[in-house]
Protein backbone atom coordinates (compact mmCIF):
# COMPACT_ATOMS: atom_id res chain seq x y z
CA UNK A 1 0.00 0.00 0.00
CA UNK A 2 2.79 2.45 0.75
CA UNK A 3 4.60 1.94 -2.57
CA UNK A 4 1.28 2.32 -4.30
CA UNK A 5 0.90 6.18 -2.45
CA UNK A 6 4.85 6.78 -3.14
CA UNK A 7 4.15 6.11 -7.04
CA UNK A 8 0.39 7.94 -7.08
CA UNK A 9 1.87 11.02 -5.59
CA UNK A 10 4.62 10.76 -7.79
CA UNK A 11 2.17 10.79 -10.48
CA UNK A 12 0.42 13.48 -9.22
CA UNK A 13 3.32 15.51 -8.78
CA UNK A 14 5.38 14.63 -12.25
CA UNK A 15 2.80 13.03 -14.31
CA UNK A 16 3.04 9.73 -16.02
CA UNK A 17 6.63 8.30 -16.71
CA UNK A 18 7.48 9.21 -20.34
CA UNK A 19 8.91 7.10 -23.07
CA UNK A 20 12.51 8.78 -23.97
CA UNK A 21 12.43 11.20 -26.38
CA UNK A 22 14.27 10.10 -29.91
CA UNK A 23 16.22 12.14 -32.28
CA UNK A 24 13.81 14.12 -34.62
CA UNK A 25 13.42 13.28 -38.26
CA UNK A 26 14.93 16.61 -39.49
CA UNK A 27 18.14 15.57 -37.26
CA UNK A 28 18.27 12.39 -38.58
CA UNK A 29 18.07 13.01 -42.07
CA UNK A 30 20.88 16.33 -41.61
CA UNK A 31 23.40 13.31 -40.24
CA UNK A 32 22.14 11.15 -43.20
CA UNK A 33 22.99 14.12 -45.77
CA UNK A 34 26.04 15.48 -44.26
CA UNK A 35 27.75 11.94 -43.61
CA UNK A 36 26.94 10.56 -47.15
CA UNK A 37 24.94 12.24 -49.18
CA UNK A 38 21.95 9.97 -48.88
CA UNK A 39 24.17 7.27 -50.40
CA UNK A 40 23.18 3.71 -48.43
CA UNK A 41 26.43 2.46 -50.49
CA UNK A 42 28.65 4.37 -48.83
CA UNK A 43 32.09 3.84 -47.25
CA UNK A 44 34.28 6.12 -45.49
CA UNK A 45 37.04 6.31 -42.92
CA UNK A 46 39.02 3.67 -44.87
CA UNK A 47 36.70 1.09 -44.89
CA UNK A 48 35.68 1.45 -41.02
CA UNK A 49 32.22 3.43 -41.72
CA UNK A 50 29.60 1.96 -43.88
CA UNK A 51 26.15 2.87 -45.35
CA UNK A 52 24.05 6.23 -45.40
CA UNK A 53 25.17 7.33 -41.32
CA UNK A 54 28.32 6.11 -41.96
CA UNK A 55 28.07 3.65 -38.95
CA UNK A 56 31.25 1.97 -37.32
CA UNK A 57 31.56 -1.51 -36.05
CA UNK A 58 31.59 -0.20 -32.23
CA UNK A 59 28.46 2.12 -33.21
CA UNK A 60 26.51 -0.64 -34.28
CA UNK A 61 27.83 -3.13 -31.58
CA UNK A 62 26.81 -0.64 -28.69
CA UNK A 63 23.24 0.07 -30.47
CA UNK A 64 22.72 -3.57 -30.17
CA UNK A 65 23.70 -4.02 -26.60
CA UNK A 66 20.68 -1.59 -26.11
CA UNK A 67 17.82 -2.79 -28.89
CA UNK A 68 19.02 -6.54 -28.95
CA UNK A 69 16.22 -6.96 -31.86
CA UNK A 70 19.12 -5.09 -33.94
CA UNK A 71 21.97 -7.73 -33.32
CA UNK A 72 19.65 -10.14 -35.28
CA UNK A 73 20.67 -8.57 -38.69
CA UNK A 74 24.60 -8.38 -39.29
CA UNK A 75 26.48 -5.44 -39.39
CA UNK A 76 26.28 -4.70 -42.77
CA UNK A 77 22.47 -4.21 -42.62
CA UNK A 78 23.81 -0.93 -41.66
CA UNK A 79 23.77 -0.71 -45.64
CA UNK A 80 20.00 -0.38 -45.64
CA UNK A 81 18.25 3.11 -45.23
CA UNK A 82 15.58 1.67 -42.71
CA UNK A 83 18.06 -0.65 -40.81
CA UNK A 84 20.80 2.00 -40.16
CA UNK A 85 18.16 4.57 -39.36
CA UNK A 86 17.41 1.97 -36.25
CA UNK A 87 20.57 1.64 -35.08
CA UNK A 88 21.03 5.05 -34.91
CA UNK A 89 17.93 6.22 -32.69
CA UNK A 90 19.23 2.96 -30.61
CA UNK A 91 22.48 3.96 -30.15
CA UNK A 92 21.23 8.45 -29.67
CA UNK A 93 18.37 6.83 -27.28
CA UNK A 94 21.00 5.01 -25.65
CA UNK A 95 23.54 7.95 -24.89
CA UNK A 96 21.66 10.98 -25.92
CA UNK A 97 18.81 11.08 -22.53
CA UNK A 98 17.83 14.59 -22.27
CA UNK A 99 20.67 15.70 -24.58
CA UNK A 100 19.12 18.11 -27.83
CA UNK A 101 19.64 18.12 -31.09
CA UNK A 102 23.20 19.48 -31.42
CA UNK A 103 24.53 17.48 -28.43
CA UNK A 104 22.70 14.11 -30.38
CA UNK A 105 24.72 14.97 -33.52
CA UNK A 106 28.11 15.67 -31.65
CA UNK A 107 27.53 12.18 -29.94
CA UNK A 108 26.87 10.17 -33.12
CA UNK A 109 29.82 11.86 -34.49
CA UNK A 110 32.40 11.72 -31.37
CA UNK A 111 30.96 8.90 -29.67
CA UNK A 112 29.18 8.60 -26.09
CA UNK A 113 31.13 12.02 -24.77
CA UNK A 114 30.88 13.50 -28.36
CA UNK A 115 28.91 16.26 -27.00
CA UNK A 116 31.85 17.32 -24.62
CA UNK A 117 34.53 17.12 -27.48
CA UNK A 118 35.58 20.37 -28.92
CA UNK A 119 36.74 18.62 -32.47
CA UNK A 120 32.75 17.90 -32.58
CA UNK A 121 31.08 21.32 -32.82
CA UNK A 122 32.54 21.60 -36.87
CA UNK A 123 30.41 18.44 -36.84
CA UNK A 124 27.41 20.28 -35.76
CA UNK A 125 27.87 23.48 -37.93
CA UNK A 126 27.35 20.84 -40.83
CA UNK A 127 24.61 19.73 -39.48
CA UNK A 128 22.77 22.86 -38.35
CA UNK A 129 23.67 24.11 -42.10
CA UNK A 130 21.70 20.32 -43.63
CA UNK A 131 18.91 21.06 -41.45
CA UNK A 132 18.36 24.70 -42.48
CA UNK A 133 18.45 23.93 -45.93
CA UNK A 134 15.87 21.49 -46.04
CA UNK A 135 13.16 24.29 -43.87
Amino acid sequence: MKRFFVYYLAILCYGEPQAQAQPSQQLLDAIKQVESGGDCDAIGDGGKAIGPYQIHRSYWSDACAYDPTLASRPYYACFEEAYARRVVVAYLTRYGKGKNAEQLARIHNGGPSGHRKAATKSYWNKIEDAMENKR
